[in-house]
């Protein structure tokens, strides 16, 4: 049956459309700057510098990034910064860039799934859960960027409230005793060192200790980071003594680590009773399978 030549003209004109609307929209795009300023600004040089793979994904990134600028996503957005901000802004992503990371990601796994079913010749089923899959793999990843900052955080921070503590005892107000905390030791800095050296940004910008310290425990949800700032908090406003609750609270936080490592070896002995027993399954099976077999193949 042969298609008419009208209807042959009126699917070119619409493909045409198509293809001019497309073009008119991909060049309207307004490409937003890169972050250069704050911490957002140096996490994205660094990542720059040292990441061949970023440096070549960047201008696409932010193209998609531009495309997605002028969707109503207010909400998202705002929950996207706070991942960000409590995976020490990764890369020096913006929300925009976050959402586009997890575009472009669902379609290279969906265009790899197309290919590798066209190659295999099987049916285009894996193609929805490689896209969602991809479309899911970035937040995964950042999710479990948080653990483990949050983990290495509330670990070291007994040790560093103690230092604090010590400090102060001999003299050096607050915003001083983070300083010399945050400073390291000649090594590159750690998650709560960075951390400390927020606080102090934010205070020489003019913000209250406790609307920095709020922030503190906004980026890190941690049971030790929210005890710390809410015991500072509470001294600041009753007047009490900030080195002598400091040092309670760094001691506090010390025994409470001691009982979390304490329940942690005991449950490492009920979960090795398992494999043990199999183990020992295995070693008698192995000790005792000859003589069995010979004894029920072998003659009387």
């Amino acid at each position: 049956m042969t298609i008419p030549a009208w209807q042959r003209l009126l699917v070119l004109l619409l493909l045409g459309l198509a293809a001019f609307g497309s073009a008119h929209f991909l060049t309207g795009v307004t490409v937003p700057p890169e972050p250069r300023l704050g911490r957002r600004g140096a996490e994205r040089r660094r990542a720059l510098a040292s990441r061949a793979w970023f440096r070549a994904l960047e201008p696409p990134l932010r193209f998609v990034a531009g495309i997605m600028a002028p969707l109503p996503l207010e909400r998202l957005r705002e929950r996207q910064r706070l991942e960000l901000q409590r995976a020490d802004d990764v890369l020096g992503l913006t929300p925009d860039e976050y959402s586009a990371l997890s575009t472009i990601s669902a379609v290279a796994f969906g265009t790899a799934a197309v290919l590798a079913c066209r190659a295999v010749g099987m049916s285009p089923m894996l193609v929805a859960p490689a896209l969602l899959f991809g479309l899911f793999l970035p937040k995964l990843e950042l999710e479990e960027l948080i653990r483990a900052r949050v983990k290495q955080i509330s670990r070291a921070l007994p040790h560093a409230i103690e230092i604090t503590a010590l400090c102060m005892g001999a003299g050096v107000d607050f915003p001083g005793a983070l300083r010399l905390v945050s400073v390291g030791s000649g090594r590159e800095r750690g998650p709560l060192e960075r951390e400390f050296a927020a606080i102090l940004d934010e205070l020489e910008l003019g913000r209250t200790r406790r609307e920095a310290l709020l922030a503190f425990a906004e980026r890190v949800p941690s049971d030790a980071v929210r005890d710390f700032v809410n015991a500072v908090v509470q001294a600041e406003q009753k007047g009490n003594p900030l080195s002598e609750v400091i040092r309670i609270q760094g001691r506090l936080l010390s025994n409470r680590r001691s009982v979390a490592a304490e329940e942690a070896a005991a449950r490492a002995g009920v979960l090795m009773i398992g494999p043990t027993t199999l183990l020992l399954g295995c070693v008698l099976l192995l000790l005792m399978g000859p003589f069995c077999v010979n004894g029920v193949g072998g003659q009387p």
